[in-house]
């Protein structure tokens, strides 16, 4: 018969979990996950075929946590833009799990509008939540969002790797100010005002 698991696979998670945040997903090994867990290494082994497994494990926890802040963000007033802040507060808020999910080189190249739909669970909600406020097609959605993406990810990883700091009512004011030039690109100004902003050609002002 096979050995009886000490610890259960939850509980394992949420050790691993815990080493990631604290120090990152290098540092999730056999023998860290014992310390957590107050034991030798053997336990992790009778749940876990090996480390792999467990740092897959964890990265999908990684990307169901993140899927929380992108609900939250749906939740806000203006919902595409909710979505952008709040995956730099997910930057903020578990540098290292963002590294994990959103710092790590593919294992192979992939296109923006491949990469999005596999990294975030709410792709289609996201889209449509600029599609219908903004009167926008699909295809026109999609590029704001990669637009978008490009943007905030920029702002999240200079946020991560300490290159630079920005204060809540900066990051805000960029993404809006980003966010209106693309709409008027893709002349929906009109639409875009409907929302209670007000758009005109030469200047922009809320």
């Amino acid at each position: 018969m096979p050995p009886k698991a000490k610890f259960t696979r939850e509980e394992i998670l949420d050790a691993a979990l815990a080493i990631t945040e604290k120090s990152g997903i290098d540092s999730v090994t056999a023998r860290e996950l014992g310390n957590y867990l107050g034991s030798s290494a053997r336990p992790v082994f009778t749940v876990f075929d090996n480390m792999d497994e467990v740092k897959e494990s964890v990265r999908a926890r990684a990307k169901e946590l993140y899927g929380k802040y992108a609900a939250e963000g749906l939740k806000e007033p203006l919902a595409f833009k909710g979505v952008g802040l709040a995956y730099i507060r997910f930057a903020i808020e578990k540098p290292e799990l963002f590294r994990l999910l959103f710092m790590q080189p593919p294992q192979s190249s992939k296109d923006v509008a491949d990469v999005l739909p596999m990294i975030d669970d709410h792709y289609d909600l996201i889209l449509q939540s600029v599609q219908n406020p903004y009167k926008l097609d699909r295809a026109a959605a999609e590029k704001l969002y990669q637009h978008l993406w490009t943007y905030t990810h920029g702002i999240a990883a200079m946020l991560v790797t300490g290159l630079c700091s920005y204060k809540p009512e900066q990051i805000e004011e960029r993404i809006t100010e980003i966010f209106k030039g693309l709409l008027l690109s893709l002349d929906k100004g009109i639409n875009y005002e409907r929302q209670g902003y007000k758009v005109e050609r030469k200047t922009l002002s809320t």
